[in-house]
């Protein structure tokens, strides 16, 4: 499956509770639907992830493709712009390292500009949210704000795509 396929069911959440929400009133039924996001967004970033180092894996050699699809089972969270460089892209080489950082400090520089946010900052305060929601209630950005990050932090998604392109 294409890493792209993976952001379709939370785009669709999004485009379908969106409406509903916006004319919501009460704070902490929104601040739920926040939570529900986060959590359907981070899972949907570690899906494309792993699909973007299996599918690299896969296209360099089978038995490298079968043991990278082993390794990634556990990914579980760990997927913080630190985690994806030292844990994850670090393994495949510092060419490809390098090759992120670079292309990531482009997107952010571009994003900064346009939209007068840190793609970093957004990719980072959607995991957050989603560890605050699943491990105690709480939530740490709006809806609007979760939805706003989420579209943002797509593009480390992205970015990595490249990254470990052949």
């Amino acid at each position: 499956m294409s890493y792209l396929e993976r952001f379709i069911a939370t785009d669709n959440l999004i485009a379908h509770l969106s409406p509903i929400l916006s004319n919501l009133v009460d704070a902490s039924i929104k601040a739920n639907y926040a939570g529900f996001i986060s959590v359907s967004a981070i899972t949907v970033y570690e899906l494309a992830i792993k699909d973007i180092f299996i599918d690299f894996s896969q296209k360099k050699n089978p038995v490298f493709g079968a043991f990278v699809t082993k390794h990634f089972t556990n990914i579980n969270g760990k997927i913080k712009i630190g985690d994806l460089r030292g844990q994850h892209i670090k393994l495949f080489g510092d060419k490809y390292l390098q090759k992120f950082d670079k292309k990531l400090k482009i997107r952010e520089s571009i994003i900064l500009n346009r939209d007068r946010k840190s793609l970093h900052d957004c990719y980072e305060n959607l995991i957050t949210c989603r560890h605050k929601y699943v491990h105690g209630g709480n939530t740490t950005l709006s809806f609007e704000e979760v939805i706003d990050n989420y579209q943002i932090g797509k593009e480390v998604i992205h970015t990595l795509h490249e990254a470990m392109y052949r």
